[in-house]
């Protein structure tokens, strides 16, 4: 399967890598990816209203993260609006974002 790609203005192709997840645990609610992204794909949760507990266990190495973090963190509130521009890896200070190209569907 193809993914889906595009040209940018100077003729370059371009393949676009939406977001997928977001790895809580590590998040530590910045806002930075919110401000940055040109659409409605990012909203500020409380953490205890989401049960990180599970995937603390899964993500032993960034246990210490867990610990400091505030109140608040990020959550993927409309994945489908994302266009792809990975603008918020880019400013993500935890690495906290997994991006994919997504393929066309048939």
């Amino acid at each position: 399967m193809s993914t889906i790609t595009g040209i940018t203005r100077g003729g370059i192709a371009w393949t676009p890598a939406f977001v997928t997840n977001i790895n809580q645990t590590r998040c530590i609610g910045c806002g930075r990816c919110y401000k940055v992204c040109p659409r409605d794909v990012f909203e500020l949760v409380d953490r205890d209203d989401l049960d990180l507990e599970e995937m603390e266990a899964d993500d032993s190495d960034d246990e210490d993260d867990f610990d400091e973090a505030p109140g608040m963190v990020m959550n993927l509130k409309d994945l489908l609006d994302c266009i792809g521009c990975e603008a918020c890896s880019r400013v993500c200070p935890k690495k906290c974002l997994t991006h994919e190209p997504a393929s066309i569907a048939a």
